[in-house]
């Protein structure tokens, strides 16, 4: 066999493969959370256009939400405002929120609606505030101590969480053979803006939808054990005794907590996966080995 025909039946292989996948989720919703080396790295932001693209052809109806810290925090620094972050929130005070909607709701939503359009898709950009998507709540941060006899409540400003989702703009769009690209900012009756952390906006757009799937990219390979072994199959109770055990902890608890919530309310699966990694969307919904951990309800 010549190198070429080995090529293409490897090709036709991969196909073969992916083609169970594709039967059982087109029509099917999946939420993608956008962020991290993914969304930085120009070799892995052609591939996740692409990825993004290929899904909407063969009939998945995939929604991003992204973040965009990393963005942000370069152009505060620009315009010498300086950053604190509490409990590994930004504080934002009105001044940060208005550079916060600059670059989530400008910049960096536009940059991945170009992106996808650019590779063949057509994506439409959005905040949580376009048509009541998005109707948050200020988030209040408590710290107490050993010694306080009660909590101390800290104002970490213009930072919020998602009290309800109205999906009727997603429904148009999805209807209209469109690709939602989110961001994360939420707005109170009182016409308050507020930043939101994507991974939580994320999951409570799959809760509502209730998406086949919500996948989180993220910079680590998945969720690790003791051994520093992945898992890569979960059920939601053995999530919760990996956190009453410690195996999971600090900065992997939001993010998993996350995902949890999201399918103990209705999600089919949840998805932890390597955003480092080429084509990590592709690999994890086409391919029988995946890129990450899966949660699931199921025993």
């Amino acid at each position: 066999m010549s190198l070429e025909q080995s090529s293409a039946a490897q090709t036709a292989n991969v196909l073969t493969e992916a083609l169970p996948y594709i039967q059982q989720f087109a029509g099917k919703t999946i939420v993608v959370k956008y962020g991290g080396n993914a969304m930085t790295d120009e070799k892995l932001k052609r591939s996740f256009a692409k990825n993004i693209v290929l899904m909407k052809t063969v009939g998945i109806n995939p929604i991003v939400v992204h973040g965009g810290g990393p963005q942000i925090g370069s152009l505060l620094e620009k315009l010498n405002i300086e950053s604190h972050f509490i409990n590994g929130m930004r504080v934002t005070d009105s001044d940060t929120m208005d550079v916060v909607e600059m670059v989530l709701g400008g910049s960096v939503n536009k940059d991945i609606v170009k992106l996808l359009n650019q590779n063949g898709g057509k994506a439409v950009g959005i905040t949580g505030k376009d048509g009541h998507l998005i109707h948050a709540k200020k988030l209040i941060v408590k710290h107490q101590t050993p010694e306080m006899q009660a909590p101390e409540i800290i104002d970490i400003g213009h930072v919020g969480e998602v009290e309800k989702v109205n999906t009727e703009i997603l429904d148009l769009l999805v209807q209209g053979d469109f690709i939602p690209v989110i961001a994360p900012i939420g707005i109170d009756n009182e016409g308050n803006s507020y930043n939101i952390n994507a991974d939580l906006v994320a999951g409570k757009i799959a809760e509502v939808l209730q998406a086949e799937k919500l996948m989180l990219l993220t910079n680590v390979s998945g969720l690790l054990d003791k051994n520093g072994e992945i898992l890569t199959g979960l059920t939601t109770s053995q999530v919760d005794d990996l956190i009453a055990d410690g195996t999971i902890y600090g900065g992997m608890l939001p993010k998993i907590g996350c995902a949890l919530d999201a399918v103990k309310a209705g999600v089919k699966r949840a998805h932890i996966i390597d955003g480092r990694v080429a084509n990590a969307v592709l690999l994890e919904i086409f391919t029988d080995q995946g890129v990450g951990t899966l949660i699931t309800n199921e025993t």
